[in-house]
């Protein structure tokens, strides 16, 4: 049954487009009968002929993969896209590891660690790119014989 231009202008009259309107497939064959707009407009207050909710785009999946990037996850190789200084500038890289090393070498001397002279000549070495990481530069000074190694707890 051929029910285009009912639906034409159901479409018309709820300010829809075709595709949103509803019509109740058990009272399809009274339907053709409503050719006049007044016709259709009966029908849309019986409830007849109505119209669809809009379809939105379902949020749960987006959700999911904040939650997961939120845990750490999703962050593999397979996703990064330019190299590491893209990311994560080398620069930056440089700043923490130096501000991490100083930050440790003023614990040391505000503590009576190690002298003022220890540490001015061992904050020049940090500048200079001596140490990798603050725990290198605590064994470096640990084999000078600068501070003693914590002894290790038995069990």
């Amino acid at each position: 049954m051929n029910l285009t231009p009912q639906k034409r202008i159901a479409a018309k009259i709820l300010g829809v487009g075709v595709k949103r309107v509803w019509i109740d497939p058990d009272i399809e064959e009274d339907l053709s009968l409503a050719l006049t707009r007044e016709d259709v407009r009966k029908l849309i207050s019986d409830r007849v002929i109505r119209k669809k909710n809009v379809k939105g785009v379902s949020k749960g999946r987006t959700r999911l993969i904040k939650i997961q990037k939120r845990r750490g996850q999703r962050r593999g190789h397979g996703r990064r896209k330019g190299r590491t200084g893209a990311r994560q500038p080398s620069k930056m890289n440089w700043i923490n590891k130096v501000r991490s090393q100083r930050r440790y070498l003023r614990g040391l001397r505000d503590n009576q660690l190690i002298s003022p002279a220890q540490y001015r000549k061992l904050y020049v070495k940090v500048k200079g790119n001596s140490y990798r990481s603050v725990t290198h530069l605590r064994n470096a000074i640990e084999d000078l014989g600068i501070i003693k190694k914590p002894k290790k707890k038995r069990r």
